[in-house]
This record gives C-alpha cells, structure tokens and sequence, in this order.
C-alpha cells in the first residue's frame, strides 16, 4: 500500500482545478518536501485535520490525470489516432504498426496491444478511485475555505462523485472491451491479495454504471460551471447523464441485444433481444437534452479548440500546442513547419460524405467522377484535406509526385488525402502555432445522434427522427432543398432510416474515436473490415487531373475480434476467469 502511495503522490501533473487553482496552494514539490516521500501513507493523504484537503486534493488530481487514456494526445495508438484502425482511415505508416494490427487483428491473449488493450491500466484507476471513494469522509473539508458551490451542494460531496464517475468510467472502458468484467465493489485489494473474483455479467455491469451514474448526478457540478477557467474540466451534472446514456445505447445495440458472440453466455451480452433496451437509451439521451443547457454549437471547428463552448459535456484537458497539426498535417511543408500525415483517410469515408444538398453522391446527379471534390457537403470541407484544398497559404498537391505526395519513403499520405478535423484553421496561416486543445469524451451531438439511433429503433422513423436529423443538417449549413427536408426522404422506413441515422454518425463524428466502436456494436465490422480499403489515384497532365480508386490496404476480422481478449495473465492466476470466445 505505502509503495502504491508513493508513486500516486509523485504524480506531478496538476490539473488546473479540482483542487490547486481552487484553493491556491503552493506548488506540490513544496508541499510534499515537509514529509519524506518514504514515509507517505493513507493518513498523510487522507489527513483528518486538513480542512482544505491539499492533499486528497491532489489526490483526486491524480485520479483526472490517470483517467484512461493515460496518453491525453488524441494520437494515442503508438501515434495513430484510434480512426485508423476502421474502415475511416488508415495509418500512412504501415510497418510494425499497433494500428495495423488491430486492423489485421494481430494480436492475442498472449501478444496484446497495450495502447488499446488495457485491463490493467483501468484496473489501477478503479483501485485509486476506490481509495479516494472510501478515505474522503476522513477529512474534515471546510466548505467556507473553498469556493462556492451552487446550493446544495458540498465540496467533500462533490469531490466523492467526481471519484465515483471517474470509477465508472474506467469499468465503461473495460465492459467496451472485453464484455462483463469483475466488479470489485468499495473493496481495496492490495497489489498481493489472490483475487479469484469471477466475471460479473454484462447486464450487472450495465445496471452498475447506470445506478452510480444515477446516485451521484445531483452531487455534481452543472454547466454552466462557476468559475470556468478553474472549473471547466471537472465531472457535471451532464457528464454524468452522457454516460449512462452511452452506456444504455451501447447495451440496446446488436452485438449484446440479441446478437451476443456466444450465444446466452452471460458475461458476452444478453441472453436475447428486448427492444425496451433501445427505449430506456432514447429516454437518458433525452433527458439530456432538455436540460436545455447544452447545444449545437454553430461553427463545429470552435468545439476543439475553444473551451467553455455549450457543446462540451466532458474533456481531458491537453493544453495549448500543435502535435495534431505535427502529427497529421500534411507532408511537404518542411521540417520547419512540420506535417508528419500519420493518418491517410480512405475513399470510403469520403464517400460517406453526401452532396451540398445531402443526398448520396450515388444518387445524385450533381455528383462528378472528373471533380469529385466540389458541391460536397460542408462537413466534408472542415473534414478532409484533398487535392486542391486550402491549407498554409497555398493549393494542396495529392496528385501522385505532387508537393504534398511526392513519394519516396518519407511519411506521407497513402491514399492522396489527409485529415483535417480536430486542426485549427491554417487555411492562410503561414505556419501552425499552439492552439488550446481539449481531449472531448462527451460532447452534445453525439447526445443528439444516441437520441435518434435509439429513438429509431424504439418506435420506429417517427417525426422527430427526421426533425433532429434536419437540425443536425441545418447546423452543418446543407442546403435545405425546396422541399426542406435537407436530402432526407420524407418517408423512410425503420431500416431506410438506420442507415442514414449510422452514416449521419459517421460523418459527424469522424475522428472522435466512435467509429472503432461504433462497427462493433453494430455488428457490421465483420462486414466493414473484410472488404479492401481505397485510396484516390490522382493523376496530373498539364493542369488536368483524372481520378481512379485502387486498392490500398486490406483488413481483416473474425467474429472473436468483436471482444478483446481477457489477458492471459489474468486467466492464469485466476481459475475463475472465462476467456472470451475465439481467444483460448
């Protein structure tokens, strides 16, 4: 226990707010150099006559910190975003590679990928956060030290919630991976105990997260938080309810309702299907909604790289730098300037993208194969870098020898296009410089996209299915049509309507670390990630170009692959364990 002490309390990365900017503390070095590190215990944390809980403060700045994922950097797959494992993008940088082996499902019980497959990671933060959760109540927090609180809410009271979603959110995680997971409870086990838990069901898991989520919700921050600068980043109110609606969605889709891997195996998914599941996750996507707090944000962009904006519901904070525009710009700048493209989006997800007037390149006779790039909806424009696109002062060249595609063996696109989400807008820039950068987990539109998805299938493509779907297009600025309707039919059916409400997703989320999941849950990676991946051969000939897609990488999925496998270390020390399916 001293040992799991020291290292929690050498964790020197401070979060602006839960504790430090709030009390106005000195520095943690200076705090902690009063008591030798080798002597730090529970009771010097926990300390029962602090009335301003430095120290548990710090402590809960830890548990914010540890929050999965560890690398707050949204390029956190050995330097790929999580986009390039699916059928969205690829990684330009295709030799040993953790993203194409998930891609490829290169990867056991035994040879796992630690920068997705990470049980033990979640497992300490569940443990650290059931520490603070449990030693808390010690300390005797004096609420008129501390900044004010809205009524009816206490600063230990608070403190305590943040730790329960952060607990949470740590089993979310795990139940995402790998399927029902032991729960451990308020019991701290030491790193020496022989824990021979087994693994809880999927539906015990789901009902857990949703009860936490439903005790702790009035004990939380709401937005507008006080004192933003400080405050921001904490757990709200709404947070809080965007889990649990998550969480709900995730358990009414096919890969646990109705469509379990193993059949009634419990710990897999549920035993058979219940449309009511689809219900009670349109229900806690709604009553998100009308809080009336949260809101489309106008210009999408601002959502990453403006904090306090309404459409924020939770983020990690990241601060102010350029390692996206580093990481995924594009190449043939300079090394000055810098643009590495780590991730080449594919032709599929620019196809995914509709017309200006929304209606399916495929059905559209706007649609031209010889200038495939304009009249594209807007979301395509503040989405993918392409051949011709604005970007540092000049046109880009994705054409093959082009500037930004020159070949040779630098990184580079492999498909002519780069990603431009999440970016901030260098359109004209001469060079990049430091914009504030927020890792988002929960952000309103994708409350509004859980509503209609689930809504859907609840009841059926009723009237306000096609209403929010037309509020989501209105915010992108497609055009409306005479008719109004923005391209969607009037008269879609349930399963006409699914798969406008699965691409509307894809294109609104892209980058967000949705779609990986998002193929899973709905049972379609088998067929999403079987199929070859293309690229945009662009050839130029005096200022005109021709356009052909090829073949540019080939995935592969099993069945097994919808779950993680459990790993082997754990199944070895604990005889009560269940593998998941396909991975003994």
């Amino acid at each position: 226990m001293k040992a799991f002490m020291i290292n929690k309390i050498k964790y020197t990365m401070l979060w602006g707010g839960v504790a430090l900017a709030i009390l106005g503390t000195a520095s943690c070095k200076k705090d902690y150099e009063a008591e030798p590190l080798e002597n730090v215990t529970i009771d010097y944390v926990f300390d029962r006559l602090d009335s301003l809980g430095i120290n548990a403060g710090r402590y809960l700045n830890g548990l914010y910190a540890d929050m999965f994922p560890r690398d707050v950097s949204m390029n956190r797959i050995s330097g790929n975003l999580l986009e390039a494992a699916t059928d969205n993008a690829i990684p330009s940088n295709l030799e040993d590679n953790p993203a194409v082996r998930l891609l490829q499902g290169q990867y056991s019980a035994f040879d796992r990928i630690e920068s997705d497959m990470v049980w033990g990671l979640l497992y300490e933060n569940i443990r650290s956060a059931t520490i603070f959760i449990n030693n808390i109540d010690v300390v005797p927090l004096n609420d008129s030290k501390f900044e004010a609180l809205p009524t009816g809410l206490t600063v230990k009271r608070t403190w305590k919630a943040e730790a329960r979603f952060l607990r949470a959110l740590a089993y979310f995680e795990l139940l995402k991976r790998y399927g029902g997971i032991p729960l451990m409870g308020d019991e701290v086990r030491s790193l020496n105990d022989k824990i021979e838990l087994p693994r809880s069901s999927y539906s015990d898991c789901v009902n857990y997260i949703v009860s936490e989520m439903d005790a702790i919700r009035d004990s939380l921050l709401y937005y507008p938080v006080p004192n933003p600068s400080r405050n921001s980043h904490r757990v709200t109110k709404g947070a809080a309810m965007a889990l649990k609606a998550r969480v709900l969605l995730y358990a009414a889709s096919p890969l646990f309702n109705g469509g379990n891997i193993d059949g009634g195996n419990p710990v897999t998914g549920y035993a058979s299907f219940d449309n009511n599941r689809w219900q009670r996750a349109a229900d806690a996507a709604k009553e998100i909604m009308d809080l009336g707090t949260y809101a489309l944000v106008d210009d999408v962009r601002k959502v990453f790289t403006e904090q306090y904006n309404a459409e924020i519901l939770f983020f990690k904070q990241w601060g102010n730098n350029r390692d996206i525009e580093n990481t995924n710009g594009p190449f043939g700048f300079g090394t000055q300037i810098g643009g590495q493209g780590q991730t080449s989006p594919t032709q599929e997800l620019v196809d995914a993208f509709p017309m200006a007037d929304g209606v399916p390149i495929d059905q559209s006779s706007n649609y031209d194969l010889n200038n495939p790039y304009t009249g594209r909806d807007p979301r395509f424009y503040q989405t993918i870098l392409y051949n011709g696109a604005r970007w540092l002062g000049t046109n880009l060249q994705t054409y093959i020898g082009g500037q930004n595609r020159p070949g040779g063996s630098e990184l580079q696109t492999r498909t002519s296009y780069y990603m431009k989400k999440l970016m901030g807008d260098f359109e004209e820039a001469a060079q990049y410089s430091e914009s504030q950068r927020d890792y988002i987990l929960f952000r309103y539109t994708e409350v509004v996209l859980n509503y209609i998805e689930a809504l859907n299938e609840a009841q059926g493509s009723v009237p306000e299915v096609l209403a929010q779907l037309k509020d989501l297009r209105r915010r992108a600025g497609v055009d409306a049509g005479d008719d109004g309707n923005f391209g969607l039919p009037t008269n879609a059916d349930k399963a006409t309507m699914r798969q406008l409400i699965q691409n509307e997703r894809r294109i609104e989320l892209a980058f967000e670390e949705h779609r990986y999941w998002d193929i899973r849950r709905w049972k379609i990676a088998e067929n999403k990630l079987n199929l070859p991946l293309h690229d945009m051969q662009i050839l130029e000939n005096g200022g005109q170009f021709t356009y052909s897609r090829e073949e540019v990488f080939q995935p592969r999925f099993t069945t097994a692959m919808y779950l993680y496998p459990i790993p082997d270390s754990e199944v070895l020390k604990n005889n009560n364990m269940e593998q998941n399916p396909g991975w003994n």
